[in-house]
C-alpha cells in the first residue's frame, strides 16, 4: 500500500506550519505501508493541483492531508469537507474569496472514506488526545478536504482521502494567551497511529 501524506507550508504571520514538519519526520514506511511525503502551498487550487500531480505520479492507495488549526487543543479527524471557499483571511497568494464553491458541478459535501473513529481511537490509545471533528473550516484545509474527495470520486475511483488537524507547536502558541499547543513528537506519533489505523482498517 502507498499512502500520500501532505502537509502545507507556512501560512498567515507564522514562521512554520506544524503539519508540513510533522510530515517531514514520518517514518518512510508504516505498518508496512510506503509514506510519500509532499509539502503543499497554502494556495486556493494550487494545492490541489500539486496534489493531483502527486497523484498521478506516485498513484497512492491513500491520500491523507494534514493542516494547522491554531486554537484546537487535539487531534482532530474530520469527517467532512462541505463546498464552499469563505476564506477569513488570505491565502499564500492573496486569494479571499467569500462563499465560492470550491467545485461549482460538485455535490454541496463529501465525507470521507477513511476509518475516522479507527483513526481517532487508535490515537487515544497512544494517550494523544483527539476526536472526531464535523468541520474542517472554510480556508484551504477544507478546500483540499473536499477537492481531494471530488478528484477520487470523479477521476481517481478506488483511492481513499482524508484530513487531519493539528494544534499549534509550543514555540507557535508562546505569547498567545490561553492557546493549547502540542509537541511535535507527540504529534508525529499521532500521525502514525492514524495511518496504522487505516493500513490495519481498509
Amino acid at each position: 500500500m502507498k499512502i500520500l501524506v501532505t502537509g502545507f507550508d507556512p501560512f498567515g504571520k507564522e514562521m512554520v506550519n506544524p503539519s508540513i514538519e510533522t510530515v517531514k519526520r514520518l517514518p518512510e514506511r508504516i505498518a508496512g505501508a510506503e509514506i510519500i511525503k509532499l509539502e503543499v502551498p497554502t494556495i486556493r487550487y494550487k494545492s490541489l493541483q500539486v496534489i493531483e500531480e502527486a497523484i498521478i505520479r506516485h498513484d497512492p492507495d491513500v491520500i491523507l492531508s494534514v493542516g494547522q488549526a491554531g486554537g484546537r487543543s487535539d487531534i482532530s479527524v474530520e469527517r467532512i469537507g462541505i463546498n464552499v471557499d469563505d476564506f477569513r483571511m488570505e491565502d499564500n497568494e492573496g486569494n479571499q474569496v467569500t462563499d465560492e464553491p470550491v467545485f461549482p458541478e460538485g455535490p454541496d459535501a463529501y465525507f470521507v472514506n477513511l476509518p475516522v473513529k479507527s483513526m481517532v481511537s487508535r490515537i487515544l490509545e497512544r494517550s494523544i488526545p483527539a476526536s472526531v471533528s464535523n468541520t474542517a473550516g472554510t480556508f484551504v484545509c477544507n478546500h483540499v478536504t473536499y477537492g481531494v474527495r471530488h478528484l477520487t470520486a470523479t477521476k481517481y475511483p478506488g483511492k481513499r482521502s482524508g484530513f487531519i488537524h493539528i494544534p499549534y507547536l509550543p514555540q507557535q502558541a508562546a505569547g498567545k494567551k490561553n492557546t493549547p499547543s502540542m509537541s511535535q513528537d507527540l504529534m508525529v506519533e499521532a500521525i502514525v497511529a492514524a495511518i496504522e489505523a487505516i493500513v490495519e482498517t481498509i
